[in-house]
């Protein structure tokens, strides 16, 4: 079998941090890249028996890019603290591992979302699919704020089994957690974005609550769904704003 490196980012997640290295327990490395961390994750970590490296956060995508070459071996597994490997994408990656395609040098791993408390059916989250295990010299994340995915030198291919995440812990610092990819989304845009209009703060936050209630179905999730929606269409509102913000040196 080849040898794996599991990279978990944190930054204060003293609530996930035991429970997700345990997940990730099959690893010959568990790496934690932890920004800073003030609530004893940092500690834990440690206690727990993994490598910790720690770095002030800037946006994902560089964390994680800092993080992967200092891992140990040429496979990894990254897994967020929110996320969970299960038993069976555990023993799927394992079998993998034993006899690795040749040409291969990632894996896309569908999720099993949960939010509020309730798994989430539908809302534009029914495929989430994520790309996390992959070979160290052969991938890295796109240079993007928020949701950037692995640029892949060679075949991507799909595993079975899926990733549990479960990114809600209370209302509040869900909303608080989207207010932060408003900014960091609004940086993106910038250079993408002409003149704003209308068309940014009202069509476009409508279509967002539109696609994911209506369209994906959201309604189907009843509560959930429509909150899903809801909070779509407020984060494309607010990024448009962060942007006329930024634009004018305003916070």
């Amino acid at each position: 079998m080849k040898k794996i490196t599991a990279i978990i980012p944190t930054g204060n997640e003293i609530h996930n941090i035991e429970a997700v290295i345990a997940s990730v327990n099959f690893a010959d490395e568990i790496l934690v890249v932890d920004s800073l961390s003030t609530d004893g994750t940092y500690e834990k970590a440690l206690e727990l028996g993994a490598k910790v490296i720690r770095r002030d956060y800037e946006y994902s995508a560089s964390q994680k890019n800092w993080a992967i070459p200092q891992a140990s071996h040429e496979w990894i597994l990254l897994v967020d603290a929110d996320e969970r490997v299960t038993p069976e994408l555990k023993n799927e990656i394992i079998e993998l591992l034993k006899n690795p395609k040749e040409g291969v040098v990632a894996y896309w791993i569908k999720r099993l979302n949960h939010f509020m408390g309730e798994p989430v059916h539908y809302s534009g989250w029914r495929n989430d699919s994520v790309i996390r295990l992959f070979k160290r010299d052969s991938c890295k994340y796109q240079d993007k704020h928020v949701h950037a995915e692995i640029i892949a030198n060679g075949a991507i291919g799909k595993l079975t089994n899926k990733l549990y995440h479960n990114t809600y812990i209370t209302f509040d610092k869900y909303i608080e957690k989207m207010n932060r990819y408003a900014t960091w989304q609004a940086k993106d845009y910038d250079k993408k974005t002409g003149q704003l209009t209308p068309y940014h703060f009202i069509l476009k936050p409508f279509w967002g609550f539109f696609k994911h209630y209506v369209v994906q179905s959201g309604f189907r999730d009843g509560v959930v769904g429509l909150t899903i929606g809801y909070i779509q269409g407020y984060v494309i509102f607010m990024r448009y704003v962060k942007l006329w913000l930024l634009r004018r040196g305003l916070e």
